[in-house]
């Protein structure tokens, strides 16, 4: 138990990710075997189509094209990633977080509302209304989201201190279990009246 506790604080604290890590442990911070140099070639340390927009033809409205490890092998074990994120109008990019990365983002086009919560018991609101130009943090590990205000597509590029940054939905972890999660549970957590 206390080397699990030490794994995820180290994990929490660790500016970069953390070499071969359980996978008990939330963060997909594992680190593949180092290609001999010699083997590399040029399309390891390259990604073509972050020009493309993403298809946002879904229920948020949003789409995240990763370049993380999975897309681009030279980025493995430099602990930086990047993403492509575009927004129809009055579309989002649902509350969501990163267990083991900070996140920062620049706004190339539209108007976005963003915010993120901090931990319990404080639970403090931090948002702000982001035009072209302007940039946000999303510290490590707190619930964020982007809310696309325009009747403009919006554009956003982000970055993230891993090269493996994993992902957790709120809303789909919550509602979208298999088998579901008992709806007593979900009424008393979310303060619901059953009808």
């Amino acid at each position: 138990m206390l080397l699990v506790t030490v794994l995820l604080f180290s994990c929490l604290l660790w500016p970069a990710p953390l070499p071969l890590l359980p996978t008990l442990v939330p963060c997909k911070t594992f680190v593949l075997q180092p290609k001999i140099l010699t083997d590399a070639k040029a399309d390891d340390f390259f990604f073509s189509g972050l020009d493309k927009p993403g298809n946002t033809s879904n229920r948020q409205g949003s789409n995240v094209t990763a370049v993380n490890v999975d897309k681009l092998v030279g980025l493995n074990t430099l602990g930086i990633s990047v993403a492509r994120i575009d927004f129809a109008p009055y579309c989002l990019n649902p509350p969501h977080t990163h267990p083991c990365t900070n996140d920062v983002i620049v706004v190339l086009e539209g108007t976005l509302y963003v915010g993120f919560v901090t931990s319990n018991t404080d639970n403090h609101l931090f948002t702000k209304v982001l035009n072209k130009g302007d940039v946000f943090v999303f510290l490590v590990g707190l619930i964020h989201f982007q809310w696309n205000m325009g009747n403009t597509d919006a554009l956003v590029f982000a970055a993230l201190n891993s090269h493996n940054p994993s992902v957790i939905t709120i809303a789909n972890v919550v509602f979208g279990t298999n088998p579901p999660i008992n709806c007593d549970v979900l009424s008393k957590a979310f303060w619901w009246t059953r009808v």
